[in-house]
């Protein structure tokens, strides 16, 4: 039976068959992203687009209201550069259909012409020979086929043709396609979207499709066949802001002068922006003024290529943002970071990536409501996983005491469906936090570059977590009083008496008041000497100064442990946003590894 018309129900059965499609041939697209940058993304970042649409809308009969909820649908789910281009295609597409509860081919080639603008004027810079190009030349064809046939199967049909001879084309346009042999992988997908879409609106298809099961796969990520690309801008990075009259223009502007590949999508209601910038920590908080950030994404591009080279060992660490490690050392171990949420009502900000050490407390003086924390979202762990499950024989991960952080139990269960017969993720409660799992991270990741095999790795973490010690200075209760972890009360009773407690974690990972004292003064003396008495009982290999905003204070500790360990720290840096809400500002701490044996 021919189609004559598109209901709601038909619309959302063409996008999950344009979804299954894109779907299938995403590691094709993976190896051929070369544009803008070659992060081996593209296929991933549209899959999970489309998935996120099927996942999120309920089709209505009517098709004006199922491509309203697909337009909504696709900006809270888009994912990368062609991502979010789809989806503001999508949302001008919906807003040109609201009349039309069924649309005839007619309507639907003047409603795709109508909708072009949409998707160009929310780029920057927009670019020919890209998926804007494939996008374009076929709703033109569309357009003035659709007013000759009445028959969706044929007008689909012949448009596609001519969406493939754009998709061939582009690589004429841009040079680093040219060059890299290739077609625009976005432009390649949107035809693999419209190859789904133009089968299942052949007579009889969807009945069938609707007969089988939805489900959305699981992503995986190809090995080789990349072509390294110079990044220019370090991080992708994407936000979805929902508010009222929120300025598109004046957001795409700032975006413009703080990095490139500028996507503003949306309606002055909501918008999903993407771009490319070295300091995503600067944007989201200048974005909050326009509306409430609802998500937050970024990725580092620079760490993404490292993983897709040929040349690399054959195990990735991982971590998440609680250990405290200068930025420079994860970049010299190529260190993979999982980010806890830092959550400010409605508002979650990426431990260390959009909020990082340096802001932390004037960020906290301004803030209303005293920020909580919570473990990596159950789709960042899926994603950072299944990436390098892809490319690395095997990955350890080191988190955070699992007495003080659900993180341990999160990343472990997703880990565990990766591991059949051979053990490909082993995740490591390494009982600590801060600077203490920093070295713990440090001291694994200088194994891998010292050749050690995965076994090997394994067991020196293991056997230098009951090794490995950390004493933390609290210089003010005010900041556990604002998080609640101590009562008013007892904070001001603190207050008066001046107490400087000392805290550590105990062999179980759990908070506890190792010493305390009444000064200032006091307090560093106390953990001097108990630096000093692990030392004369097994010498300190390896040892990190972390602080609260207090460079100062880390200094003179810096000098009295030079004094006492014969050794400068191995590093000294800021304690994590997290960390930061509860030891405030002025703390300092201590954390060391004692000696081991070398296998």
């Amino acid at each position: 039976m021919k189609v004559y018309y598109l209901n709601g129900k038909r619309v959302y059965y063409a996008i999950m068959a344009g979804a299954r499609k894109v779907s299938h041939q995403r590691h094709h697209l993976n190896e051929i992203n070369v544009f803008p940058v070659a992060d081996g993304d593209t296929g991933n970042n549209l899959s999970l687009t489309l998935n996120h649409i099927l996942e999120e809308v309920k089709p209505q009969l009517a098709a004006n209201q199922t491509f309203e909820s697909i337009a909504a649908a696709s900006l809270t789910g888009a994912r990368g550069n062609s991502g979010v281009i789809l989806a503001q295609f999508l949302n001008g597409l919906a807003e040109e259909v609201k009349p039309h509860k069924e649309i005839s081919t007619d309507v639907f080639g003047e409603s795709l012409i109508r909708s072009i603008p949409y998707a160009y004027e929310s780029m920057a810079n927009p670019v020919e020979g890209t998926m804007l190009t494939v996008l374009k030349e076929w709703a033109e064809a569309f357009y003035e086929l659709g007013k000759k046939s009445n028959d969706f199967g044929e007008v689909l049909t012949k448009s596609l043709d001519r969406a493939r001879e754009s998709l061939k084309s582009t690589p004429e346009k841009l040079e680093v396609l040219k060059k890299a042999s290739v077609v625009d992988s976005g432009a390649q997908g949107l035809v693999h979207f419209l190859e789904g879409i133009t089968e299942v609106l052949s007579p009889g298809k969807i009945k069938a499709l609707v007969r089988e099961k939805r489900t959305a796969e699981v992503i995986d990520f190809p090995e080789e066949g990349h072509m390294k690309s110079e990044i220019e801008y370090r991080y992708c990075t994407e936000g979805y802001l929902d508010g009222k009259q929120m300025p598109l223009e004046e957001i795409k502007k700032y975006l413009m002068g703080k990095g490139d590949s500028v996507i503003v999508a949306g309606n002055p209601n909501r918008i999903r922006f993407h771009f490319h910038t070295d300091h995503p920590e600067e944007i989201f908080i200048h974005m909050s003024q326009y509306g409430v950030i609802k998500q937050q994404k970024v990725d580092d591009m620079r760490r993404q290529q490292d993983a897709m080279e040929s040349e690399k060992p054959s195990i990735a660490i991982v971590t998440d943002s609680i250990a405290d490690i200068p930025k420079a050392m994860m970049d010299q171990y190529h260190i993979h970071l999982l980010p806890l949420q830092l959550l400010v009502g409605e508002t979650p900000y990426l431990d260390r990536v959009t909020i990082i050490p340096e802001q932390i407390f004037s960020f906290l003086e301004k803030v209303k409501e005293y920020p909580t924390s919570s473990q990596p979202t159950v789709t960042r762990i899926r994603e950072t996983l299944d990436f390098l499950v892809s490319h690395y024989e095997h990955v350890l991960v080191l988190t955070v005491s699992g007495s003080i952080s659900g993180t341990y139990q999160a990343i472990l269960h997703e880990a565990e469906k990766y591991n059949g017969k051979k053990e490909r993720i082993a995740v490591i409660d390494t009982l600590k936090n801060s600077g203490a799992q920093g070295l713990l991270v440090l001291s694994a990741a200088e194994a891998v570059q010292n050749g050690k095999t995965f076994e090997e790795v394994k067991n020196l973490v293991k056997s230098l977590i009951p090794k490995t010690h950390i004493y933390v200075s609290v210089a003010t209760f005010e900041y556990m009083v604002r998080g609640g972890r101590v009562s008013p009360m007892k904070g001001k009773l603190a207050k008066w008496l001046n107490l400087k407690p000392i805290v550590s974690l105990d062999e179980k990972g759990k908070g506890v008041a190792f010493a305390k004292a009444f000064s200032r003064k006091a307090n560093t003396r106390k953990i001097m000497e108990i630096v000093d008495s692990l030392h004369q009982e097994k010498p300190v290999k390896d040892y990190c100064i972390v602080h609260g905003d207090a460079p100062d204070k880390a200094e003179e500790y810096r000098e009295k442990l030079v004094k006492i360990l014969g050794k400068e720290p191995k590093y000294i840096t800021g304690i994590s946003p997290i960390v930061a809400l509860s030891s405030g500002k002025g703390a300092v701490a201590v954390s060391l590894v004692q000696e081991w044996e070398e296998a």
